[in-house]
């Protein structure tokens, strides 16, 4: 017992939890890059002109049950109402089976975006099963992935129907003015800087409108009626305009599908199967279209295609659309969506199948229709005759009833000019309708709710006859065959055993930081105290919210070294567009709207050429030297002829080559020097927390990949946050909201996001890594991160040529390994070498980005060095195959690595290779075997032959 209290007490510290290498293991990694400390490593990588004299004001570092214990407290001051608010936000059950075995679940939560479908199956799957369910509901050809938010959606809607409208002059938009007034925030927005011309008013005149290239209707309107708009489909059809229709998918289990009324687009939310509401996310959006549009579709597609062997296989579709391939030329600049809560909403639709969601969208109506009737006997009026769950009632006392409905516990829509809104939903009970008879029509009311409901069961015209169901749903097995726990439990493990996640060997992905997301820093996101809130509840409901929001801005700004933050944009790519925004802004605040060239250096992330046209911006490619570099000539030269158009630039550090630029203050300087502004990418802040600050090194606004640096898990694709950070003249112009104001918190600009703080519900996430890590901790992981990055480049430097390196030949956190050569002398490419790598029970890094023919590696400080071996030994192991096929002993068309990776399958089949089954499916020993369930994908063909939707249960046996 040789150690202090203190000492002690430190041992109980999180930082050596979520930070891989022990100290001697530290020591052994910078022998062998011939540092003599983590100190010296640090000085000799990163500029000394850009290095923090101290260490951000983040507080010292505090236990996990330390930092459970003071969260807790902060989330016991959100107060758990009753919100019947609705606008498109409803109180859910989540199905503990879906709770516990996903959202709970690493195996699920920690898995990345299925760029590498051969380990992705099962969510793949997972995802096909949410694209059915939106198929299936909304009555179109084809559906996405899942979106972002509701709002969201509706902006990639509008700016889809310009982009397929054959009537190329027209420049207006018509939106029903029953829309949500957060979805019209948004699209306000995002036709601002498109130019568009919107038209808001009642749907019963958008044909007295001209020039229209689309048009926006809410099959269910904002404040309950529900519409049958086919006739006015069918009319705008024949005028060639083209038509998006926002639907609810609770409510679509009993109306008419919109795509069979001709609709042309689909979108709404998700969050009613099963999701939360989180204080307004994360939620998925649904999107789908007509098959004729799919090409031009918004987001992410799962395919159904083959793999080598010919047997089905899923895989994401048609990314020759998308922002990483097209950069400013795609169809939008979305990089992260929500898989992990579309594959919630597509398993709630599993587990429930359509007699269970016929049976809750059926209760959530009946229960509705009993509230208005025994309103209506009880004296009051109803706004509207048709309604699927919503009322609006007019009432004379309004202020009398909002203040009755508090003191029961309950919030009512109160934006409603003479009524209230009452949203019904499925935790909706006999109790809660008995208590809103006594809000609206006081303690004695008399009403009987099984008399109103014998009466309603009779006589109910509340759907309008053309707009019921009559088109069939989830006819497919997967839908009729999960509804026992049992089944359902088995079926969700089944698809996770597909999957490779952190819970069963690092993920290497350069640029994208898949780093440990801790159980604590997981837990409280289910706590209902931030779980079951509204996001336009009173804000005094919210103070806990608010509080650990504002801990965690405040801290955030610390780490960046700026003077405001906004924590709107729930996607690093929605980041971009949102400080892209408060440019623009500002420079229409000083009367210099005509400054729009945004300069972009050619090693920039796809999505930052797609937010730059987005935001209305044009794009200026900017050269990189041979160093991978910024090319300063090609830099003051291009400032210099965009003179005072100069708008900013968009610049990525350390750059996304891998290397810490030591010019990074001048480019900063001769942006300045124009009038333009900095833009400093977020995406590898992993490299600078602790270390160095984008404000300090000179910008003026960054995103930060929460999901990345911050440890919020990728969640197999999504959810992600956003937030900017910004100098104080640009703090005025970040996002703002138009339901949600909040003075000194919320600006009055326009929204990018549905909710005012994007997805709240997975912030306590970021907040609990910064408070259990301190300011000396966050140092430490960037610092460890930039060790294991060397550690990797210099043992495999002599197998693998380093591309790209700064001063004394070193890396930041990540490395590019070049491949081009092996390919130019085998035959050999990337491509093979990452799928090579599923044979040893790795995920590839990241392919071809951001050269060409080339693999990009990022450790994070989570892995220690014993699995940095294993994958370092996998990478000479690797080599040596390839030396073998060189060396003419296996043919250049049947080797391990053209035909990898190996199925179990295969293995038991006929073998025909020159080479051992057990080399092929033992090439690094049988402990911990993972198996892939499919051979490599088969591209071309799945593209040749989309299909997008459930494949018979066969095809998967």
């Amino acid at each position: 017992m040789n150690q202090t209290l203190s000492q002690l007490e430190h041992n109980g510290a999180f930082i050596e939890r979520h930070i891989g290498p022990s100290p001697e293991q530290q020591a052994a990694m910078l022998d062998a890059v011939g540092a003599s400390s983590l100190e010296a490593l640090i000085g000799s990588v990163v500029p000394a002109d850009i290095q923090l004299p101290g260490p951000p004001a983040v507080g010292e570092a505090v236990t996990e049950q330390q930092a459970l214990a003071e969260l807790k407290a902060i989330a016991s001051q959100n107060l758990r109402y009753k919100s019947w608010i609705g606008m498109g936000y409803s109180a859910v059950i989540t199905p503990p089976v879906i709770l516990r075995n996903m959202l709970e679940n690493p195996g699920w939560y920690t898995a990345y975006t299925p760029y590498q479908p051969e380990v992705s199956q099962g969510r793949l799957e997972a995802l096909l099963n949410f694209q059915q369910v939106t198929i299936d509901l909304t009555g179109m050809d084809v559906a996405s992935a899942s979106l972002l938010d509701e709002a969201t959606a509706a902006a990639e809607a509008m700016a889809m129907a310009k982009r397929i409208s054959k009537l190329k002059t027209a420049n207006k938009f018509f939106i029903a003015q029953d829309i949500h007034p957060q979805t019209l925030d948004v699209v306000r927005t995002r036709a601002e800087t498109f130019g568009f011309e919107l038209i808001i008013d009642h749907a019963d005149n958008v044909l007295d409108h001209a020039d229209l290239f689309g048009v926006l209707l809410q099959q269910v309107g904002t404040t309950g009626e529900a519409h049958d708009y086919s006739k006015l489909i069918t009319e705008l059809k024949a005028r060639k305009v083209i038509v998006s229709v926002a639907a609810d998918f609770m409510s679509l289990v009993m109306l008419e599908a919109p795509g069979r009324q001709g609709a042309d687009i689909v979108f709404g939310s998700a969050q009613r199967f099963g999701v939360p509401m989180g204080y307004g996310g994360p939620h998925a959006a649904f999107f789908a279209s007509r098959d004729e549009h799919k090409r031009s579709m918004p987001g992410r597609i799962i395919g159904v295609s083959r793999d080598a062997a010919g047997n089905t296989a899923l895989r994401m579709a048609m990314q020759t659309r998308e922002q990483h391939i097209r950069r400013e030329k795609a169809n939008s600049n979305i990089c992260t969506s929500q898989v992990l809560l579309a594959n919630i909403a597509g398993l709630y639709a599993v587990f429930h199948g359509p007699g269970g969601l016929k049976r809750i969208a059926s209760r959530i109506h009946r229960f509705t229709n009993i509230l208005a009737a025994g309103l209506q006997n009880g004296g009051l009026q109803l706004r509207h005759k048709h309604w699927f769950d919503t009322l609006t009632v007019e009432v004379a006392d309004k202020a009398g009833v909002l203040s009755r409905a508090i003191s029961f516990g309950v919030n009512l829509r109160s934006d409603i000019h003479n009524a209230v809104g009452i949203t019904l939903d499925e935790t909706t009970c006999r109790e809660d309708v008995s208590a809103l008879f006594a809000i609206l029509l006081g303690d004695a009311h008399g009403q009987d709710i099984d008399k109103l409901d014998s009466e309603v069961a009779a006589d109910s015209q509340s759907i309008p006859a053309g707009l019921q169901r009559q088109s069939d749903l989830l006819t497919h097995p997967v839908f009729n065959r999960h509804h026992s726990e049992t089944e359902m439990m088995r079926y969700m493990h089944s698809l996770e055993k597909k999957d490779l996640a952190l819970n069963q060997a690092m993920i290497p992905l350069g640029s994208c930081t898949m780093k440990l997301n801790a159980a604590a820093e997981m837990i409280p996101i289910t706590w209902p105290e931030f779980a079951e809130l509204h996001p336009f509840c009173p804000a005094e409901q919210a103070a806990g919210y608010l509080q650990m929001i504002g801990q965690l801005s405040q801290w955030l700004v610390q780490l960046t070294g700026y003077d405001a933050l906004c924590m709107q944009p729930n996607s690093g790519a929605q980041g971009e567009y949102a400080g892209l925004l408060a440019i623009r802004r500002y420079h229409e605040s000083r009367s210099e709207g005509h400054r729009h060239l945004c300069l972009i250096p050619s090693s920039a992330h796809g999505t930052n050429p797609a937010s730059a046209q987005m935001a209305g911006m044009d794009v200026v490619v900017v050269a990189c030297d041979k160093q991978g570099n910024i090319d300063l000539g090609d830099l003051r030269e291009k400032a210099a002829q965009a003179g005072d158009r100069l708008s900013c630039i968009m610049v990525t550090y350390p750059s996304t080559h891998g290397v810490y630029e030591e010019t990074i203050r001048e480019v900063c300087q001769i942006v300045h020097q124009y009038g333009g502004q900095v833009y400093l990418d977020g995406a590898n802040m992993n490299a600078q927390v602790g270390i160095t600050t984008p404000g300090y090194i000179g910008a003026d606004v960054s995103h930060l990949n929460l999901h990345k640096t911050f440890c919020i898990p990728h969640g197999g694709g999504g959810p992600g946050m956003g937030p900017i950070g910004v100098k104080a003249h640009l703090a005025p112009f970040v996002p703002g909201h138009s339901v949600v104001q909040i003075d000194g918190i919320l600006t009055q600009q326009g929204a990018v996001s549905a909710a005012p703080f994007g997805s709240a519900s997975i912030l306590p996430i970021s907040w609990m890594y910064i408070r259990m890590m301190g300011a000396e901790g966050l140092k430490q992981a960037s610092s460890v991160a930039i060790l294991n990055a060397n550690y990797i480049a210099s043992r495999l430097q002599s197998a693998y040529p380093v591309l790209y390196t700064g001063r004394d030949g070193r890396v930041a956190h990540e490395c590019i390994l070049d491949i081009r050569p092996l390919k130019e002398q085998t035959g050999i490419s990337e491509l093979d070498i990452a799928k090579r790598l599923i044979d040893y029970g790795f995920h590839a890094p990241t392919m071809s980005f951001p050269v060409a023919g080339t693999l990009m590696v990022e450790p994070t400080e989570s892995e220690n060095k014993i699995e940095l071996d294993r994958f370092i030994d996998a990478m000479l192991s690797i080599r040596m195959e390839i030396d073998r096929i060189a060396d003419g002993e296996w043919p250049a068309d049947d080797n391990p690595l053209v035909n990898a990776p190996h199925t179990q399958m295969e293995v038991v089949g006929e073998w025909t290779h020159p080479y051992s089954r057990e080399l092929a499916v033992f090439p690094a020993g049988s402990h911990n075997k993972y198996w892939p369930t499919v051979k490599r994908l088969d591209d071309v063909f799945g593209d040749r032959n989309l299909f997008c939707s459930c494949v018979p249960m066969s095809e998967y046996a």
